[in-house]
Formats: C-alpha cells, sequence, structure tokens
C-alpha cells in the first residue's frame, strides 16, 4: 500500500524561495491562453489580496457541486471577526449568508469574510490554506504558495503573475456561471454601501472584473479581464507604485494586447486542466514524484516575451505580525483635520470627526502625530486607512460643518 501525500507538503520539500516586491506584467488570451505581453511572469511575489480569487474558487466549486448553497449560513468565529481591514465588519458569533460572503470578497476584499469561508468549508484556515495550494497545483500553477485565505501578509504566501493569469483563465472557464459577481461594482451590507476596489472597470472598456490587492510588501497588484469584439484578454500586474499607477499601466497592456493579431506572438500557455476533487500523489512511485517535482519547477524554464521592467518599490521587510502591512488593499488615503498645541485637543478633534462621519470612516483608525517642522507644528489630527472616494467624501462632509479637512494620498 503505497502512502499519498498532499502536494502542498511535497512543495513544502521544495524549500522556500524568495518573494521580491517588483514588478511583473502578464497579459493572454483567455481562450487560447496566448501570451501576448510578459515581464517577470515567473518572479515570486506577494499575492496580497489577490489570494481571494483562489478562496472564491473552491467556494464555487462546492456550489457547484451543491454541497453548498448561496443562501447558506456561515458561522463566524472570533478568529475571523479579528482579522485586520478591509472587512465587514462582522462579529463573532453570527452568521454570514454565502453570497454576502461572495459580494464582500469580491467588493470590498473583506478579510472577515474571507476567513469565515475558510473555516466553514476547510473546518480552519490552515486547513483550507493547504487545500488552496493543492488547487494551485492541480490548475498548474507552480510557482504559489498559500497560508491563509485572505492574502494579509506571510512569509510564505508567493505566487507569480503567470500563476494568478492561470487561475483567473480557470475562474472564467470552470467557473462561468459565477464569474459575474466580479463584475460587481457595489453592495450593500447592514446598511452600508459598500464600492468595488477594482476602479478599473469604471474607467476602461470592456473591463469586468476581477481582483485588486496591495500590502506593503508587494505593492498594489491588479488582475483584470476586459472584453472586445468577442475577445476577452487578462492581465495582471504586480508592484504598482500606487493603484492608480497601477491602473494606467494595466489600460496601456491591454490597449496593446487588444492591437496584436490572434496568433502573432506564437506562445501558448498551457491547456486549462481539467477539474478534479483532489490531488495527491503517490511518493513511493519514482516515475509520479518526478513528474510533479518538474513540473513544479517548470517555471523557472521559460523564457520571457518582453522585457519592460519597471522599477518597482524597494522591497519591504515583513513580520507575520507587521502591523503596518494589513491588507487594505486601496485603502492608502487619509483625511488630516488640523495641526494643534495639545495632543488631547487633536485627539478630540479626530473623535468627533470620526463620531459625525460614522460608517464612511468605519474602517479607518485616528492617527495623532507629532510635528515640530514648517507652519504645521503641533500635533496633527487625521484618519487614515481611507478609500480615496471616501476620503474625498468624508472632507466635503465636514467642510460642509465647518471642519477645516484635507484628503491625502498615505501611501508608503
Amino acid at each position: 500500500m503505497h502512502r499519498a501525500l498532499p502536494i502542498a507538503a511535497i512543495a513544502l520539500s521544495l524549500g522556500a524561495f524568495p518573494a521580491y516586491a517588483r514588478y511583473a506584467s502578464l497579459v493572454v488570451d483567455a481562450d487560447s491562453g496566448e501570451v501576448l505581453h510578459s515581464v517577470n511572469a515567473d518572479s515570486r511575489n506577494y499575492p496580497a489580496s489577490l489570494t481571494k480569487m483562489m478562496t472564491l474558487y473552491l467556494l464555487f466549486d462546492e456550489l457547484d457541486a451543491g454541497r453548498v448553497h448561496l443562501t447558506d449560513h456561515m458561522p463566524v468565529s472570533a478568529h475571523a471577526a479579528a482579522q485586520a481591514p478591509s472587512k465587514l465588519g462582522l462579529a463573532a458569533g453570527q452568521t454570514l449568508e454565502v453570497e454576502d460572503a461572495v459580494l464582500g470578497l469580491v467588493t470590498k476584499s473583506a478579510n472577515d469574510a474571507a476567513v469565515t469561508v475558510a473555516e466553514f468549508l476547510g473546518g480552519s484556515e490552515p486547513s483550507f490554506a493547504e487545500r488552496m495550494t493543492r488547487k494551485a497545483r492541480e490548475l498548474g500553477m507552480t510557482q504559489t504558495q498559500f497560508r491563509n485565505a485572505s492574502g494579509l501578509p506571510n512569509l510564505g504566501q508567493v505566487s507569480s503573475a503567470r500563476d494568478m493569469a492561470t487561475l483567473a483563465r480557470a475562474l472564467i472557464h470552470n467557473h462561468a456561471k459565477e464569474y459575474h459577481y466580479f463584475a460587481t461594482r457595489t453592495f450593500s451590507y447592514n446598511g452600508n454601501l459598500m464600492t468595488t476596489h477594482n476602479h478599473l472597470m469604471e474607467h476602461y472598456q470592456g473591463a469586468d472584473g476581477i481582483k485588486t490587492g496591495f500590502i506593503a510588501a508587494s505593492g498594489f497588484n491588479l488582475v483584470a479581464s476586459a472584453k472586445r469584439n468577442g475577445r476577452r484578454l487578462i492581465g495582471v500586474v504586480f508592484g504598482g507604485q500606487s493603484a492608480a499607477a497601477r491602473d494606467r499601466q494595466m489600460a496601456k497592456l491591454l490597449d496593446a494586447g487588444f492591437l496584436r493579431t490572434p496568433g502573432s506572438s506564437g506562445v501558448d500557455m498551457a491547456e486549462m486542466p481539467e477539474q478534479k476533487d483532489e490531488t495527491e500523489v503517490n511518493t513511493e512511485n519514482p516515475t509520479e514524484l518526478k513528474a510533479v517535482l518538474k513540473a513544479m519547477q517548470a517555471g523557472k524554464q521559460r523564457k520571457l516575451v518582453a522585457t519592460q521592467p519597471k522599477p518597482a518599490r524597494q522591497p519591504h521587510k515583513m513580520d507575520d505580525d507587521d502591523e503596518t502591512a494589513g491588507d487594505r488593499e486601496d485603502d492608502n488615503w487619509g483625511i488630516q483635520l488640523g495641526a494643534f498645541s495639545k495632543q488631547a485637543k487633536a485627539q478630540q478633534v479626530a473623535q468627533t470627526a470620526v463620531n459625525r462621519l460614522g460608517t464612511l470612516v468605519s474602517d479607518g483608525e485616528i492617527s495623532i502625530t507629532h510635528s515640530k517642522k514648517g507652519r504645521h507644528h503641533g500635533y496633527r489630527a487625521r484618519i487614515i486607512g481611507l478609500a480615496e472616494e471616501d476620503a474625498h467624501q468624508a472632507c466635503r462632509r465636514l467642510v460642509k460643518a465647518h471642519q477645516t479637512c484635507k484628503a491625502f494620498d498615505a501611501s508608503p
């Protein structure tokens, strides 16, 4: 009787490869897999909330199999409720409907919803992460390791532009029935209106998904899909300098891709694999084990189609408990409410603003900083961790109430 070992365990035996906060990009034809553009496509980077694409993939698997239904209610644990923003604000002991979880993941990129899904399907988040990695291997994602369901910082959670393009293709082809969720622009939950982080859909013709991601160690990531004249392209960008710069770069790459004649590059990705329930490897069968190890390393041998690297931010040293590295997606804006001679006054002004703005700044946090330089000396009262649109809206509301306010980009 042979001993079967999950592929996730085999991946660990290969040793840990470092991840780099560097620019990487890829554009492929969603149907044929033809590679139209590629820069550092197999470099390992931190996926951030692109991770949630796999969380959703496995949830869609369960929906298609009839084991889970959109109206099912999932229990929320203390662990799920304690996740860092972005989040829905779930409380331990409540339940979350499956469809609300899907919508919360694709719009708000809610980390508490991601963990709730993981625990409901996998029993625990670590067990679910192992299942995510097994599915990644099954789909041909050779550079990817998952350690959690959300994309929050973890040194062992890595992927590549090529792997994320493979996952996007799999979502489109294997879960066509659910793919429409990625085009959701707004989502209302408990009376709060949440807007998508994927602002490319607002200004790029044909864009209909699929996911953004940001942690300090990764820069601004995006997997996008756009369809024009019956042709669908998938684009991936890792390591953007800002959300806006990343979106502009993606638009340029997709524009160039649509101008390419199908078949002109002569480079194809692998065919989409058939769906399987689980993947196990017979470790006592040398031929089978050798084939898997070879496939997992195959990404290193692929040649880049183009070489247009754009310098990205320097790698950020990331610890698993790094409080500054929470995955807030594009919530990198803040508002400044003035500078005050007394810290207590700055705190009071900030708290008053929070009380007045309510749910508009519910994902943000008060920040009191001390400065002795320039005319803005003293204690600066700020609310940080906001989406750009929310920051501007918050200032408009405060100015109407005769409160000084200035929105600013708080990106590292």
